[in-house]
């Protein structure tokens, strides 16, 4: 009988099932098992701020415990390739065979791209081709080695992360419009390449679906990833126009594809596949990064979990609440308290700069912490982990770790 109605619980019970945190840790985290958590998340964003390691390492280490360190770029970069870099929600790692959803985006280029890679493309045309021909002569090639082909010379740094003198402008709105796309990274330096020369020839030349088959198809991956969901949270997913996503919404509810059910506690009804399963319980314990797809959408993180989180990196120091990388824990259901955490890598251990417990944590929240905090610090490559004297949960997280509870050697994460 089709199900009308989730309790708050009920709700929660299946956006964690619907992002894969009602499966158990696999005996050995290989490619099947990252296949695994892909298929539920849909994608993982990539993040650059590297004080613990790069935010998109951590949802497959929330979801599999310890895994081996080359797998997710593995994925990414050497054949046979299941993953591809691009526009999803942000910039992500996404599903390989997904890349022709994306194509109408890639169409939009033009429009949509960032004021800087439009400039260049519109004024410029013939160094837009010029820097085409070049990927196709040099690549892989880095912005970097190109800018030193046209100039001579390394451009200067126009920022605290990114060159962006007019070839990586260029190179950016090629990778915005398909036309060449990410083939390996040093670091986090993305070499490009001809698309045709990165992916498969099976997804190279696969049909192109319309604009609203496309996006229907990532609706409805969206609604599979949240569980349950506003149309707002269905759209935010994949960073769909807004006109156009309620349009696609309205299809699937038309045609039985989605399904309206009234959520305690929320404003408007919420949408679900039918036959979406509710579990009865999902005993996860979990770290999870700021670009979670969990709880990257702050409102539906508080009204899903009671929990107010914003990330705080560029909040100045003095203003900052909790720290300047801090990571929920999800206990039981439920996010029982957060951490600040920073890799030390000079003296070989995972800092936790901050501790805080959620109003009503359980008792043994700092036990179940201690737990996750050491496997992190092995899985991260690092000797130990030592607790700052901020939050109210520092202490006693401080005297669990005291208690020894050494978990296998995995090789380590990159630290690059």
């Amino acid at each position: 009988m089709p199900r009308d109605h989730l309790s708050a619980a009920q709700a929660r019970r299946v956006a964690l099932a619907a992002q894969g945190f009602a499966e158990p840790h696999p005996v050995v985290p290989d490619r099947r098992a990252l296949r695994r958590v892909l298929k539920r998340t849909g994608l993982f964003q990539i993040d650059s701020v590297n004080v613990l390691t790069r935010a998109h390492y951590l949802p497959l280490f929330s979801r599999l415990g310890q895994y081996p360190a080359a797998l997710l770029e593995t994925a990414a970069y050497r054949r046979p390739r299941i993953l591809f870099e691009y526009w999803g929600h942000e910039a992500c790692f996404l599903p390989i065979e997904t890349q022709p959803l994306f194509r109408w985006r890639m169409d939009d280029a033009l429009h949509h791209a960032w004021g800087g890679m439009k400039r260049i493309a519109r004024e410029r045309p013939d160094f837009m081709q010029r820097v085409l021909d070049d990927v196709a002569a040099m690549g892989p090639v880095s912005a970097g080695e190109m800018s030193v082909a046209h100039s001579g010379e390394r451009p200067s740094r126009k920022g605290p992360w990114w060159d962006w003198d007019d070839v990586k402008a260029a190179l950016e709105f090629h990778f915005w419009a398909g036309t060449v796309t990410t083939a390996h990274r040093r670091g986090f330096e993305r070499f490009y390449d001809l698309t045709e020369r990165v992916l498969p020839r099976t997804v190279v030349e696969a049909p192109t679906p319309s604009r609203a088959d496309a996006q229907r198809e990532l609706v409805r991956r969206a609604a599979a990833s949240l569980g349950v969901a506003t149309p707002r949270e269905l759209r935010d997913y994949y960073r769909l126009p807004a006109a156009e996503a309620k349009e696609r919404v309205q299809e699937l509810v038309a045609s039985g594809e989605l399904v309206a059910v009234e959520v305690e506690g929320w404003r408007g009804p919420g949408l679900m596949s039918p036959g979406t399963r509710v579990p009865r319980h999902v005993p996860a314990h979990a770290l999870l990064a700021p670009f979670d797809p969990l709880v990257w959408e702050r409102n539906r993180t508080e009204r899903l979990f009671g929990f107010r989180y914003r990330i705080e990196i560029y909040v100045p120091a003095p203003k900052r609440q909790y720290g300047y990388y801090v990571l929920p824990f999800l206990m039981d259901e439920a996010m029982v308290a957060r951490v600040d955490l920073k890799s030390d890598r000079q003296a070989g251990v995972l800092r936790v700069q901050a501790a805080h417990a959620e109003p009503g944590a359980p008792v043994h929240t700092a036990e179940a912490l201690a737990v996750e905090l050491r496997s992190m610090a092995v899985w991260l490559g690092l000797d130990d982990v030592v607790v700052m004297r901020r939050g109210d949960l520092a202490r006693p997280l401080a005297a669990a770790l005291t208690t020894p509870n050494p978990p296998p050697t995995p090789s380590p994460i990159p630290s690059r």
